[in-house]
């Protein structure tokens, strides 16, 4: 393990001072080394017997301390985490970590969390990410910002992969919408206006602040900042087809693409100054035309944003070059592209949560493209993505009502069945009334049950599109699906029931640590379903020092003040974020448990609910 650091100070000379470097795991010092310090820098090489290696199922970490000593005595000392592991980039085999090839199964995140804003607790992170990890990814992209350092931390402690990003626009201005996402006339406003002075400062930063993290695997210098004819042009885009939008065709009077190259060159060499142990990327939104610059060899490892298209035809015209779908639809042929080409890495899908920005018009507070929602909790399309990510066996079954779609081949020819990847856990309809239940699963089959009797015959997994269907008439009761091995032995079950009548408040704690309560507020049927249907308002009360931050129900719709204390539940369900005091006052006795506050939640012809909060 190589080991530097350096020191600060008026003592330009160092002469006299040394580093003594200690690595430790589980409070056991495993290797050491002291060396003088020379021009304000030490290093040293130390040998790490029998590693634990970190990876993404045992994110092992070390301990490691830099002293600063002088005479026999310590004067400074800092102390970090280390993961050992290996990277490795292979243009025709995509990504190894420590020696075994991985498919990267990553999500593109915000660094907001809906009512809370960009200052998201800690342990709100940790939620969405094991949450994200639940339905198989193993990475995340930070788009397209450094973020919170206990992002980094918790990825480090998860067996997260991290790429870092340290932009989303360069030297111009791309097009901001400002009455709603793609609605009415672009503004131009942006942080063009400060990127000369700042940029080269920033990604030396975000590389000094975050490269002791085991997680980060990539570096990336910017996202979209080519974007055909926003603001780049070249002649290229004369006559060749991209996937994305080019606002028309080449603009002479437009900035030229070449320009994007030249400072992917700078900005390049300044990532590999700091840190070589890493490649550079880029998420490039238009590859024809970036093709035409220096850009794709400025970085080491080339992002491709919306165009599985390229994939086969620039492995073929640019063999050295290492791809991946730095940012992906989340559909199944996005995933079929990485999965069945050996070359492909992995990809990005955007996103793995709900966020602020980019929102529709009013009113709207962010995009809904997320696989997990504003409260944290996977909706639908996440679980179609587990299906597809997870190794554990899983499945799921939602319902939609039957539409016959009209068939363009005319009579005789069957019409292709309604397919939806956003299939919601719901079974209330008219009694009789044709519904579609849409099941995702990896196993090899699938069966459906109603009330414990076959309604759905066994059918095989479908390679072309994922899902699983059925059409069945209503009856109250329980939908449930049936995932099986070959053999028609079950290996994985879903239910969804029939909810009645809303009959109680109830409150669970989703998680309880010093600093924060997180919990789930529901109205329940009288056998403890949640009220899908319900969007009454739920309002907090906390006492003492308590203090809430927020209530989130998930709807991006809900324009409510984010520190309202009163907000509608969502399908039934509200979020509450409850903050604890620094401090328990000297007149409590340690020896018990020390009552915080309370905290209450009323609705209108329901008992209320009061929870006791303790140190």
């Amino acid at each position: 393990m190589e080991v530097e650091t350096a020191i600060e100070g008026n003592d330009a000379s160092s002469e006299g001072y040394q580093i003594t470097f200690a690595f430790s795991k589980d409070g056991q010092t495993v290797a050491t080394a002291t060396v003088p310090v020379a021009q304000m820098k030490a290093s040293a090489t130390l040998r790490i017997p029998h590693p634990a290696c970190w990876d993404l199922d045992n994110p092992n970490l070390y301990a490691y301390t830099a002293t600063l000593v002088k005479d026999g005595k310590s004067l400074d000392s800092a102390t970090y985490r280390a993961g050992l592991r290996t990277l490795a980039f292979d243009a025709d085999h995509g990504f190894s970590l420590n020696g075994q090839n991985v498919k990267v199964k990553g999500v593109c995140v915000h660094h907001d969390a809906g009512v809370l804003g960009a200052a998201v607790p800690r342990e709100v992170w940790k939620r969405r990410l094991l949450a994200l990890k639940d339905m198989g990814a193993n990475a995340v992209r930070c788009s397209h910002n450094p973020q919170n350092p206990d992002l980094y931390d918790l990825c480090d402690e998860l067996g997260l992969l991290v790429m870092d990003e340290a932009s989303d626009e360069w030297e111009y201005p791309k097009r901001k919408w400002l009455k709603g996402w793609n609605k009415g006339e672009p503004g131009f406003e942006g942080s063009f206006d400060f990127f000369a002075e700042w940029i080269d400062r920033d990604v030396t930063d975000m590389v000094l602040r975050d490269r002791n993290h085991p997680s980060i695997f990539l570096w990336s210098i910017g996202n979209e900042v080519d974007y055909p004819n926003d603001p780049y042009s070249h002649p290229v885009l004369d006559g060749t087809s991209i996937s994305q939008p080019m606002y028309g065709g080449y603009k002479p009077e437009a900035p030229r693409a070449e320009r994007i190259g030249e400072i992917a060159l700078r900005l390049s060499a300044i990532v590999r100054s700091l840190d070589a142990s890493r490649p550079v990327t880029g998420a490039l939104a238009g590859v024809v035309m970036s093709n035409e610059t220096a850009y794709p060899d400025a970085v080491d490892v080339v992002g491709y944003n919306y165009t599985e298209s390229r994939y086969v035809t620039d492995h073929e015209k640019y063999p050295s070059r290492v791809i991946y779908g730095s940012e992906t639809g989340v559909g199944f042929p996005e995933w079929k592209a990485v999965r069945d080409n050996e070359h492909i890495f992995g990809q990005f899908v955007w996103t793995g949560l709900d966020y602020l920005g980019e929102s529709g018009a009013w009113p709207s507070r962010g995009l809904g493209t997320g696989l997990i929602d504003f409260a944290g909790f996977a909706k639908p399309r996440g679980k179609f993505r587990q299906s597809l990510w997870a190794e554990d066996p899983m499945i799921y079954i939602g319902t939609y009502m039957e539409r016959i779609p009209r068939n363009p081949l005319g009579r005789g020819h069957a019409a292709k069945p309604r397919l939806s990847a956003e299939a919601m856990p719901l079974w209330n309809y008219e009694e009789g009334q044709n519904i579609r239940g849409g099941c995702y699963t990896n196993t090899p089959q699938a069966r459906l049950l109603l009330n414990g009797q076959l309604v759905g015959e066994l059918k095989p997994y479908d390679d072309e599109t994922g899902i699983i269907t059925w059409v069945v008439p209503y009856a109250s009761g329980v939908l449930e699906a049936e995932g099986c091995d070959a053999d028609g032995h079950v290996m994985a079950r879903y239910a969804v029931p029939t909810v009645g009548e809303a009959t109680t408040l109830q409150t669970q704690v989703l998680d309880d640590s010093p600093e924060l309560l997180q919990l789930l507020v529901t109205l329940t049927d009288a056998d403890g379903n949640r009220t899908w249907n319900r969007m009454d308002a739920v309002t907090c009360t906390v006492s003492d020092d308590l203090r809430l931050l927020g209530l989130e129900n998930a709807l991006g719709t809900d324009m409510t003040a984010p520190k309202a204390a009163t907000k509608m539940l969502g399908g039934g369900r509200v979020v509450a974020y409850i903050a604890k005091p620094s401090h328990v006052t000297n007149s409590r006795r340690s020896d018990q448990a020390a009552t915080l506050g309370t905290v209450t939640f009323t609705v209108d012809g329901f008992a209320p609910v009061t929870v006791t909060v303790e140190h």
